[in-house]
């Protein structure tokens, strides 16, 4: 019998590359997503062929038959991303992920399923490294930390704090499992990140090309082992709640470095104006991935290289198509 499989934030980034590494392996995949942030475009459209969609927002309770029968996986992606959404509208992220978790798990507790996959955030652990009180690589037992709660990215890596808190509460009820992204990308993540914005700048033959923070450096994971690292991570026997950072640790990039990359791809050579990062931003960021590899026999597969390069053709197509492609973000002040 196939295992009965939810995903919440099912047509987003991450959500659609798990669903169709499911199918692939003859699951019955039942997507949740209130389409606000996931693209109803072909992309969807091809995992919908093998998948159900429930458009639904988490942000209200779950309808009681709305979703019928028992899962064996849960997923919960569905979350206010992106630096730019939580600079505009802070609030957002706190409202937004923290209501559709505490809904997600009264369902949870209804309908208790096989087990339960948190999706949280590399951005947990920014506070203690900004204040020495992490180690590089960073491993995943460090203290919760928020140096300057009125910076507006703050909100999204507490809502992740205060969701994993509330999800390990359960961990009685359910096998808990949370994965902490460390930058992952790939085709179709959106236009909210660093490399999907060096591609639109590099597709616009941007000249000068605007860097910001080009001394700063990070770990860039594919898609597809974070997809890998996801599964293998939620399958781990046992009761106990694991918490495992998700990333590669192999290929720790200066962002100049990495906008260098892009525009080679692209075929011209701008000049670089620098800028200052973001408020927040941090120098450096690369995950310990030691109790990942130990516990599920991660190793991460794309390298750089030739995940940049699909990424990029991913982006170059999708100029002419449903999928679209963004115009390059504008450009702040001067450092």
């Amino acid at each position: 019998m196939a295992d009965r499989i939810l995903i919440t934030g099912g047509a987003g980034f991450v959500g659609l590359h798990l669903a169709r590494r499911l199918l692939r392996e003859g699951a019955e995949v039942t997507l949740l997503d209130d389409l606000s942030r996931g693209r109803a475009d072909r992309d969807l459209a091809e995992v919908r062929a093998g998948a159900r969609l429930l458009r639904h927002d988490l942000t209200a309770p779950i309808p009681p038959d709305l979703l019928v029968g028992d899962f064996d996986e849960v997923y919960h992606l569905a979350a206010v991303v992106g630096v730019r959404q939580n600079n505009e509208n802070p609030s957002l992220a706190l409202n937004v992920n923290l209501r559709a978790v505490l809904n997600l798990l009264d369902w949870c507790r209804r309908r208790p399923p096989g087990r339960v996959y948190l999706s949280s955030t590399s951005e947990v652990a920014d506070g203690a490294t900004r204040l020495g009180l992490a180690p590089f690589p960073v491993p995943e037992d460090v203290p919760f930390v928020l140096p300057d709660p009125t910076l507006p990215r703050a909100s999204y890596g507490l809502s992740k704090i205060v969701a994993e808190t509330l999800l390990r509460q359960c961990a009685d009820l359910f096998p808990v499992r949370i994965g902490r992204y460390h930058n992952i990308y790939g085709p179709r993540m959106g236009h909210d990140h660093v490399i999907p914005h060096f591609v639109a700048r590099a597709l616009a033959r941007q000249d000068p090309f605007p860097i910001y923070g080009a001394a700063q450096t990070r770990a860039f994971c594919h898609i597809d082992d974070a997809v890998d690292a996801t599964v293998g991570l939620t399958r781990l026997p046992g009761t106990e709640p694991v918490v495992a950072n998700i990333g590669n640790d192999t290929e720790e990039i200066v962002i100049r470095d990495l906008a260098e990359q892009v525009v080679r791809l692209a075929g011209y050579a701008p000049t670089f104006e620098v800028f200052d990062p973001p408020p927040g931003s941090p120098d450096r960021r690369l995950p310990d991935l030691g109790r990942l590899r130990r516990t599920t026999g991660y190793a991460p597969r794309v390298d750089l290289s030739r995940g940049l390069r699909q990424t990029f053709d991913w982006y170059a197509a999708a100029l002419g198509d449903d999928r679209g492609a963004a115009p390059p973000p504008p450009v702040r002040k001067r450092a």
